[in-house]
């Protein structure tokens, strides 16, 4: 059994891989950011993630990256082709993979991930499965973008995880049915070569294309169970839906926005405030920790394009009793430009939407600030990309592939 130091892992091939993209890889598809390989020792009892084997995806810059395959951004598993002891759904739930110990069913151990039967060979002379024998799940990314790091997680599938992994990507229409990704004539790009993984671990591998994917064919060689795929990325909308929806959520994370920094992630990550939706409990949202100083907290964004903001809203649901208690709205017209305040210092109320109509500003990056801390649950910023935004977009989506 294996068992690398998952910070020792990813710093050498983050140093390794400095600069992006393909080149700086000898021109290969991935690189593995973990080696670990082999089963886990069985469960003893206790905190089952004690012997547990973690990737630093934080130290390798990946920690802030959009997960693609979020359920919340429509993300889901089309088909696979087995799931006899575990539901394909699994893979793509939120939060650790839960193991009961002493939860059993009619076909034996219940696990949280996707877990396929023993593999057989052709007869009793060749018991054993053939080489090219696997088992595969067709995942649709919640948002069409350009993939950096995958990371299969075998959490609590200790001795009955895959031998191996290999990932494909494809573009195609988000509503693509089984039988059309199944397609022999439709041309997938390979983004992890079938590589070596360990039980009860995140194996993680950085990807180095760029190109812009939909749906990725997920496959088990030979077979075996995988907790949770994570594939972590950044959206690259479809031009046109943006133009003909007209207007729309400049920073939504669905559309292209971004979260470039923020002052504090204690409690929960800037991150959420531009998921879809309303914030369903007071940690889908952004909270900071206390300050016992005179300073205040804030998020920067990137927006989708440069764009032109009409209106804000400022939500603070399920922020009860730790909703920040005023809000400002700055934004800039490039990484150089100086910021301006488009919204004034405003008082928030606990749970509660604020909408304010502002006069039209083009921009290309915003950032609330917060007094003195709590938290907010979204930002929306409604608005219609600029002649030179969408022009920007259409070349670099079209340099995607």
């Amino acid at each position: 059994m294996t068992s690398t130091s998952a910070g020792a892992a990813v710093g050498a091939h983050a140093d390794a891989s400095a600069g992006g993209g393909a080149g700086a890889e000898g021109g290969k598809a991935c690189t593995p950011l973990t080696s670990y390989t082999g089963d886990a020792l069985p469960y003893a009892g206790g905190n089952p993630f004690a012997d547990y084997r973690r990737a630093d995806l934080t130290r390798a810059g990946l920690g802030s990256l959009a997960d693609l395959a979020d359920r919340r951004l429509g993300a889901g598993v089309v088909v696979a082709n087995d799931e006899f002891f575990a539901e394909r759904e699994n893979l793509l739930v939120r939060g650790p993979a839960v193991f009961d110990p002493e939860r059993f069913g009619h076909k034996g151990k219940i696990m949280d991930g996707w877990e396929t039967r023993r593999r057989r060979g052709a007869s009793a002379d060749v018991p054993h499965p053939d080489p090219a024998d696997h088992d595969w799940a067709l995942i649709r990314l919640g948002a069409p973008g350009v993939i950096r790091a995958i990371v299969v997680d075998t959490a609590h599938f200790r001795g009955n995880y895959p031998q191996a992994v290999s990932v494909e990507a494809v573009a195609a229409a988000p509503s693509a049915s089984p039988d059309e990704l199944l397609d022999p004539e439709l041309r997938w790009t390979e983004v992890i070569t079938r590589s070596a993984v360990g039980g009860h671990a995140e194996n993680a591998f950085a990807v180095h294309l760029e190109r812009r994917f939909t749906h990725l064919r997920l496959r088990q060689h030979p077979d075996g169970g995988i907790a949770r795929l994570r594939v972590l990325g950044e959206v690259a909308p479809d031009p046109e839906w943006l133009a003909g929806l007209g207007t729309f959520d400049l920073v939504a994370l669905e559309n292209g926005g971004v979260v470039e920094d923020a002052s504090d992630r204690f409690y929960s990550p800037p991150e959420h405030t531009i998921l879809p939706g309303r914030s369903q409990k007071m940690d889908d949202g952004w909270e900071t920790r206390r300050r016992r100083d005179t300073g205040h907290d804030w998020i920067s964004y990137r927006l989708a394009e440069q764009g032109e903001i009409r209106a804000v809203e400022i939500d603070t649901g399920y922020l009860k009793g730790n909703a920040a208690g005023w809000a400002e709205l700055w934004v800039r017209d490039g990484e150089a430009a100086e910021w301006i305040r488009l919204l004034d210092r405003t008082r928030l109320q606990p749970d509660t939407v604020h909408r304010f109509l502002v006069e039209p500003q083009a921009a290309t990056h915003a950032r609330v600030d917060i007094f003195p801390d709590g938290g907010i649950a979204r930002l929306r910023l409604h608005g219609s990309l600029t002649a030179q935004g969408t022009d920007r977009l259409v070349r670099r989506t079209a340099a995607l592939g």
